[in-house]
C-alpha cells in the first residue's frame, strides 16, 4: 500500500513539473511571437529621429523593457504599445496583428503611411486605438468593425458602416479630418460618452444623430461650419452632457431658452458664432458650470455665474 501511495505521489509531482514546463514553454513561445512582431515593426520604420526604436529595441534586452512597450503583469505579454510623438516614419507590418494580448495601441503624431493591414483584425482584445495625425492612405477599412471590444479610437478618413458593430465604444475622436457629415450608424452606439469632431467640415444644423445618444457627456464640434439655431430642447436629448463645445461655427439666433436644464454642464463654449439677443436669465441655474464662452457674438446681459469666462 505504501509503495502505491509513493508511486502516486511521484506521479503527481512529475505531472505538475510537466505542466509547469509546458506553461513555461508556451509563455516563451508567446513572448517570442511578440518579439518577432515588434522587430517586424522596427524593420518597417524608415525614420527614427530620436533613435528610440532603432537603438532601444534590441534582442539583448527583454521586450518588456523596450521603450513604448508595457507588458501585462499576469502573462508578461505585450499589453500596451505607445509610440505617440516619436516622430517615426514607415509602414505598419501585418505581423503587428500577432500581438494577441494587445489592449492599447497608440501611434498618434508620427508619419506612418500606406494602408492598415487586414491582420490587425486578430487584435481581439484591443480596447483603445489611436492612429491620428499620421499619413495613412485611403479610408478606415470595413474590417475595423470586427474589433468587438473596442471602447475608444482616434482615426482618419471615411467612417465605415460597420462601426455600428462596435457596441462597447465609449469615445470617438475624429478631430482634424475633413468630415462633412456624421454617419447615422454612430447613432446606434448607445454607450458612447465622448464625441470629438473638432476642426472638420460639418455643415448644416447639429447632426440629428447626436440627439439619439443620451449617454453623451462630452461633445466637441468646435471649428466646423454648422449653422442654424440650437434646439431649445437640446438638454432633453443630452441629459448627461457635461461639456458642450460649439465654438467657431455659424450658429445664429438666440440662445436656447432651456439651456439651464443641462444640470450636469461644466463647460459651455459658444464663442465665435452669430448668436444675438440677451443671455437667458435662467442660465444662472447652471450651478456646476466651471467654464463658459460667449465672446464674438452679439449677445447682451451678463449674469452672476461662479465660473471662468473665455
Amino acid at each position: 500500500m505504501e509503495r502505491v501511495t509513493w508511486f502516486f505521489l511521484v506521479y503527481l509531482i512529475c505531472c505538475e513539473a510537466a505542466s509547469c514546463l509546458t506553461t513555461a514553454t508556451q509563455t516563451n513561445l508567446n513572448i517570442t511571437t511578440d518579439q518577432s512582431a515588434l522587430l517586424a515593426l522596427k524593420a518597417h520604420i524608415t525614420s527614427d529621429p530620436q533613435n528610440k526604436i532603432l537603438i532601444n529595441w534590441s534582442t539583448t534586452t527583454p521586450i518588456c523593457n523596450w521603450v513604448g512597450v508595457i507588458c501585462g503583469a499576469r502573462h508578461h505579454r505585450v499589453a500596451e504599445l505607445n509610440l505617440s510623438y516619436f516622430g517615426l516614419a514607415g509602414t505598419i507590418p501585418p505581423e503587428l496583428g500577432n500581438l494577441s494580448l494587445l489592449v492599447d495601441l497608440d501611434i498618434q503624431n508620427n508619419s506612418f503611411q500606406g494602408t492598415l493591414p487586414h491582420e490587425l483584425t486578430r487584435l481581439r482584445r484591443l480596447k483603445f486605438i489611436n492612429l491620428g495625425y499620421n499619413k495613412f492612405m485611403g479610408v478606415i477599412p470595413s474590417w475595423f468593425g470586427s474589433l468587438s471590444k473596442l471602447q475608444g479610437f482616434m482615426l482618419f478618413g471615411r467612417i465605415p458602416r460597420e462601426i455600428r458593430n462596435l457596441t462597447t465604444l465609449k469615445a470617438i475622436n475624429l478631430d482634424y479630418n475633413n468630415f462633412i457629415e456624421i454617419p447615422n450608424e454612430i447613432g446606434t452606439l448607445n454607450q458612447l460618452e465622448e464625441l470629438f469632431v473638432q476642426n472638420n467640415a460639418l455643415k448644416g444644423p447639429i447632426p440629428m444623430v447626436v440627439f439619439n445618444l443620451s449617454s453623451l457627456t462630452r461633445v466637441n464640434f468646435y471649428g466646423n461650419k454648422l449653422n442654424g439655431r440650437i434646439p431649445d430642447n437640446i438638454c432633453q436629448h443630452l441629459p448627461n452632457i457635461q461639456e458642450l463645445n460649439l465654438g467657431r461655427n455659424q450658429f445664429d439666433g438666440s440662445l436656447p431658452s432651456k439651456l439651464w436644464q443641462c444640470k450636469q454642464l461644466l463647460v459651455l463654449n459658444l464663442v465665435d458664432n452669430k448668436f444675438s439677443g440677451r443671455i437667458p436669465k435662467d442660465i444662472g441655474n447652471l450651478t456646476r458650470i466651471k467654464t463658459i464662452g460667449f465672446h464674438t457674438n452679439s449677445l447682451t446681459g451678463i449674469h452672476n455665474l461662479n465660473c471662468i469666462f473665455i
